[in-house]
């Protein structure tokens, strides 16, 4: 019984660490796009220009886009510090758009893209794996299921 229980316990630690770590990685991705689309918005000359790009939109579309994306990611991260389901779910989904607008400006900001794409990955990766308990003493504490 003190295995199980002690076994339980390090289950729900690393649990609680990937959730915390899930609920940073977001909230620097949220960060990050933020800036990158003020800069998109302000037509900052930090951006490569790519002629014959199949996605190719307008920067201050694409700024709007990120801002807007970093701001959900921003005020989802912080669902995540409270260990929310809504948070879990809604983080999956938007680091995964993250992932995907990151990948269509990759011509304009590619080491930039290539990180957030990154950052997002491993989000998602720990939001998956953390589950939060459903029912019980300590609701709301996650575990790994």
């Amino acid at each position: 019984m003190t295995t199980t229980h002690t076994t339980q316990a390090r289950k729900q630690q690393w649990a609680g660490g990937l959730m915390l770590f899930a609920a940073i990685m977001l909230m620097i991705a949220g960060v990050i796009d933020i800036f990158r689309g003020i800069m998109g918005i302000a037509a900052d000359d930090v951006f490569i220009t790519t002629r014959g790009y199949v996605f190719q939109f307008d920067l201050t579309g694409w700024g709007w886009v990120t801002l807007i994306l970093g701001a959900v990611a921003v005020v989802v991260s912080l669902g995540l510090f409270q260990t929310a389901k809504w948070a879990q779910i809604s983080g999956i989904v938007i680091a995964g758009l993250i992932i995907i607008a990151n990948f269509l400006s990759l011509p304009y900001s590619p080491l930039w893209s290539t990180l957030m794409i990154a950052f997002s990955g491993v989000a998602i990766w720990a939001m998956c794996v953390a589950q939060p308990r459903e029912t019980g003493p300590g609701q709301g504490t996650p575990r790994v299921g």
